[in-house]
């Protein structure tokens, strides 16, 4: 097993056009979810220079404007004035929504399809990651990636540097030895700016109220290289720079390459999609694992069938990092975390409308939001097991 390399994980600012794309299509499902919890939404948006497009499936009671929905989420975004790319206020927006699929319906709604139990929407795998590198379990370069996109946006809107604008990427390589985090060995920040503000003064900026203020300085030595704004002008971005579309950026979505990802997306989606639910309900398990101490890092993955509540498989995988039998820790996750679609919605609390917050700066690890998936309420019944 490779213990000395670089890896490399990337995050990307509210900005971002597929993160647009990601946090209108989970503002039109909270909206939905407020006001009927058991609606099916499968919405997905494109966004382009002066252009949204929703499509999808929905089968829902709730009356939505989407129009409204989709303009005031990218105003809190950042873009409402033509001089910055993109207009909230005048944008066209193109609704082209259908109902779900009768024959899927049937496999997910309880007493109804050849399994009376509420079944997984789809076939498909997931997997949930957890490491003992951060406070939040996250590996390390996710973790940091996060924490420069957001300060990039809080000193936009706090006043700091307004000339930024929202599109913004950040990137963070971390030097393993013997498999531990020993340095950063690069930091890459890019961020759309206003016309006229120099290259120097969004360095200085950059330098000193985003990377000073997030990564530790103990990370950074003489051999780690900087890199901001490396191509020199970001004033062409968002939706005017390049088309966004939801779920383009599972990767930043969940742990930043490290483990795995089963490959569905999952913004625009409500829980009875296992591409959402099931990845929520592995990193549940997987940060249990590490926080109980069984294992310096978990890889969980589940596995389902369309229509099938029970899981096709459910396993973990601790990288030979654990501190008790691995065979014990399989058995006990199964007796502690029941991982039918149903079961995780009512645990994990999934009805509730609480998608579009997770929608930018990541699903998992969060220091800023309150997230059910993170909260370790089962750790003693876990313990208990061993």
């Amino acid at each position: 097993m490779l213990k000395d390399y670089i890896f490399t994980s990337e995050s990307v600012t509210e900005g971002h056009p597929d993160k647009m794309a990601d946090q209108i299509s989970d503002s039109i499902l909270d909206a939905i979810l407020s006001q009927d919890p058991n609606s099916r939404v499968a919405c997905e948006t494109m966004i382009t220079t002066g252009l949204v497009v929703l499509g999808g499936e929905i089968t829902s009671k709730a009356q939505i404007d989407f129009q409204d929905v989709v303009r005031q989420k990218i105003r809190d975004i950042g873009y409402d004035h033509s001089d910055k790319g993109f207009d909230a206020n005048t944008c066209a927006v193109m609704v082209t929504l259908d109902k779900q699929s009768p024959h899927i319906a049937q496999g997910v709604n309880v007493g109804q399809g050849t399994h009376k139990e509420q079944g997984a929407g789809d076939q498909g795998l997931m997997f949930g990651y957890a490491v003992n590198e951060t406070d939040t379990f996250m590996p390390l370069t996710t973790d940091l990636s996060h924490q420069l996109a957001l300060k990039l946006t809080e000193i936009r809107k706090n006043g700091v540097c307004p000339e930024l604008r929202a599109d913004g990427k950040t990137q963070v390589s971390a030097e393993y030895i013997n498999g531990k985090v020993s340095r950063l060995d690069a930091i890459v920040v890019s961020t759309q700016h206003a016309e006229g503000l120099s290259l120097p003064s969004i360095e200085e900026v950059i330098r000193t109220e985003v990377i000073g203020k997030v990564v530790p300085e103990h990370l950074i030595d003489d051999k780690t290289n900087i890199y901001v704004n490396p191509t020199g002008k970001f004033v062409i971005g968002g939706p005017m720079g390049d088309c966004g579309l939801t779920g383009r950026k599972i990767i930043v979505d969940t742990y930043g390459g490290h483990g795995a990802h089963g490959g569905g997306a999952f913004s625009g989606k409500d829980a009875s999609k296992v591409d959402r639910s099931g990845a929520y309900a592995t990193r549940q398990v997987a940060k249990h694992i590490v926080a109980a101490g069984l294992a310096e890092k978990a890889l969980v993955q589940v596995a389902y069938a369309i229509g099938v509540a029970k899981p096709m498989s459910f396993l973990v995988d601790t990288y030979g990092t654990e501190t008790v039998d691995l065979g014990k820790i399989n058995t006990a996750v199964n007796e502690v975390f029941d991982m039918r679609p149903q079961a995780i919605i009512a645990r994990l609390d999934l009805l509730t409308p609480i998608f579009a917050q997770t929608a930018a700066y990541g699903h998992f690890g969060r220091r800023d939001i309150d997230l059910p998936w993170e909260r370790l309420n089962l750790l003693d019944t876990l313990k208990a097991k061993f």
